[in-house]
């Protein structure tokens, strides 16, 4: 893994000065997964809440206007002078815990938020960074414009690592079994976040120890680690940075992937807007491929069935018709049907439930045969509740709009941690919202300065 540090955070000041504080009200989800009227709910809670300089344009998608991203810069630089932010004397790391509820059972998932030293995408000796999503445009954008306005890292990077004897898990549990959080938030999906500053050179030295080799794979955050890497080009085609400047290193959540916590969700999609479309002629142009298969019932159960029998066999999807209210599992007939497109890619990316919907499903059936070439559109649940609500016109989901007419959900199961880690390692990127790790780490806690 590239060398990790600790890093000069910028927190809220009650977090340093009040031990066990409770800064509930001062932070937020990522970015990504706010719109309008989530950001007006956490300013109501606190008009200091780290929602005002994260998210300064909606939507966060695309690039805002350049006083969206000065206003935040000006937010950020008042709230340091007025001190509802401080800036650490002293390098630190933070152990940072998280404790949730996911399918009905309680977890736990500890890492250590420290800085990364950047480096391009891929293998490396000592370990590289290896993505696994492709990325859109619009929020490297306009997650560049507002880094270049605040000079900040205002949120981290979600990373992983195999950490396969168990070392990393050990420096952890050396500090939360010891003393009590330095402070913790509880967010609105029932997530309790903790964190522990630490300072000790002789602990920070053995989980550096502890990361030697290793590679880091992004769970979340393709985007923020696109836009450390521009930030550093710019700045480095224009000065002569020392090996030690602040934007030489991006701040991550470094999670063992041994971590029994480390929980992948499904990202179902809903399609619509498609003027050929009917379940019957989605039927028969997906015949060449798949074996259908009726599920009597709701669309739950169809989501039961998906997950019971056969439930490990690849390439195996549910298929969900919003006008009959009917479902199918859809489980692969074809042998290896991505094979002449992307004869390139492996065979685990090709028989991925992800690469089947979005380059067989989509491009090949869907978009040419069901609308005329043009594009299809899109929404992404990860709940069976919100395909339902979405369906009803309770919820429009991200990609909808008002006209946004739903016809198809395509119910997934979540992609497996080995896969990730196999198609990282080959070099290759899944499909967009291939993965849904949970929970989502805070925004808030501590920010990496890069001044």
């Amino acid at each position: 893994m590239p060398a990790v540090f600790p890093f000069h955070a910028v927190q809220y000041a009650q977090a340093v000065v009040s031990r066990g504080a409770d800064v509930s009200p001062l932070v937020a989800p990522p970015y990504d997964v706010l719109d309008a009227h989530a950001k007006a709910v956490l300013l109501a809670r606190s008009d200091k809440n780290i929602v005002s300089i994260d998210l300064p344009h909606i939507p966060a998608k695309e690039l805002g206007p350049p006083a969206a991203y000065a206003a935040a810069a000006d937010t950020l630089a008042q709230w340091v002078r007025s001190g509802v932010l401080t800036r650490r004397n002293s390098p630190v790391m933070f152990v940072y815990r998280q404790a949730f509820t996911f399918a009905g059972r309680p977890f736990k998932r500890t890492g250590m938020a420290c800085t990364l030293a950047v480096r391009p995408f891929g293998p490396a000796p000592g370990g590289g960074v290896l993505p696994h999503e492709e990325t859109f445009s619009g929020p490297k954008e306009d997650r560049m414009a507002l880094m270049k306005a605040t000079a900040t890292q205002l949120s981290p990077i979600f990373g992983m690592h195999p950490d396969e004897r168990h070392a990393a898990v050990a420096v952890l549990a050396s500090v939360t079994d010891t003393r009590s959080p330095d402070f913790f938030a509880r967010t609105a999906d029932g997530t309790l976040h903790e964190a522990w500053a630490l300072d000790d050179p002789a602990t920070i030295a053995r989980y550096q120890s502890a990361l030697a080799d290793e590679d880091v794979f992004i769970a979340d955050g393709h985007h923020r680690y696109t836009t450390a890497l521009n930030y550093l080009a710019q700045l480095g085609g224009a000065h002569d940075l020392p090996p030690d400047h602040p934007a030489r290193r991006c701040m991550f959540v470094l999670i063992s992937m041994s971590d029994p916590g480390l929980i992948i969700g499904p990202t179902h999609r809903v399609l619509g807007g498609m003027a050929g479309y009917s379940r019957d002629a989605l039927g028969s142009a997906l015949a060449p491929y798949f074996t259908l298969t009726p599920v009597p019932g709701s669309l739950q159960s169809l989501h039961e069935a998906l997950h019971a029998h056969g439930a490990a066999q690849p390439g195996r999807l549910g298929l969900w018709d919003f006008a009959s209210g009917t479902g199918v599992l859809a489980t692969l007939a074809a042998p290896d049907p991505l094979a002449q497109r992307f004869p390139d890619k492996a065979p685990a990316w090709r028989t991925l439930d992800v690469a089947l919907t979005q380059h067989l499903i989509v491009e090949q059936v869907c978009q040419p045969l069901l609308n005329a070439g043009k594009p299809v559109q899109w929404a992404f649940p990860h709940s069976v509740q919100e395909v339902i609500d979405i369906g009803a016109g309770r919820e429009l989901g991200s990609g909808g709009g008002k006209s946004f007419s739903p016809q198809l959900a395509v119910i997934l199961r979540p992609t497996p941690l080995e896969s990730v880690r196999a198609v990282s390692r080959a070099n290759l990127l899944m499909p967009q919202k291939s993965t849904f790790f949970f929970p989502k780490l805070a925004t808030g806690l501590f920010m990496n300065p890069l001044a």
